[in-house]
């Protein structure tokens, strides 16, 4: 018969990049206890990675040996099975749209679940909550404008404008009318400033 750790082995192998290992959805293989022991095992081995409390994934072969999943795919997938939304923070947005030139030093994202810290490799990966609305449109250049004007701040008001001259007549005609429908949620020191600009460019 074969061991706990082979049987949980072969089946991750077959998963996809990313794809978010919880112990409790393979004690079809065995105890919780045994499946608690081989998972330490794999990681030992360096053929997991423990993300977090509770979850793992799957390291990836290269010719080069062993690397964690893609940090892109490793939110996107934790998004998902969370059911949460995570996105770059305001700073990260920044930098993205050419709005700052601070070098982005750590990951970053903000999101609407708890504050975590995760791991990734020999990095960390950190997820601040942060209101609802400063996430919408989390996957489009709308949403990533918001964050960035929000990293900008109330006390910048002169900047948010000049971001807003540089970066909404780059938008395409879709992504500007997004951005317009986000004045609903936005705070009037922000609202104000983008109607101004929508209005008369």
């Amino acid at each position: 018969m074969r061991s706990v750790t082979s049987q949980i082995l072969e089946w991750i192998e077959a998963l996809p990049e990313a794809t978010p290992i919880r112990s409790n959805s393979l004690l079809h293989l065995g105890s919780s206890t045994a499946v608690r022991q081989a998972l330490s095992r794999l990681v030992r081995r360096g053929l997991l990675m423990r993300v977090c409390q509770g979850i793992y994934m799957r390291t990836i072969e290269t010719p080069y040996g062993r690397r964690a999943p893609y940090e892109s795919q490793l939110i996107q997938a934790l998004a998902k099975s969370w059911g949460e939304v995570i996105a770059p923070n305001g700073g990260a947005a920044a930098n993205i749209l050419g709005i700052s030139e601070q070098n982005v030093v750590s990951s970053v994202y903000w999101t609407t679940g708890p504050n975590r810290t995760l791991r990734h490799g020999r990095r960390s990966i950190v997820l601040r909550h942060v209101p609802a609305w400063q996430l919408s449109a989390p996957d489009r250049p709308a949403g990533l404008l918001l964050r960035a004007l929000i990293w900008l701040g109330p006390k910048f008001p002169q900047e948010i404008e000049q971001a807003l001259e540089k970066v909404v007549p780059s938008l395409a005609a879709n992504d500007q009318e997004e951005f317009a429908s986000l004045q609903g949620v936005m705070p009037a020191w922000l609202a104000h400033p983008v109607s101004k600009c929508l209005a008369y460019g």
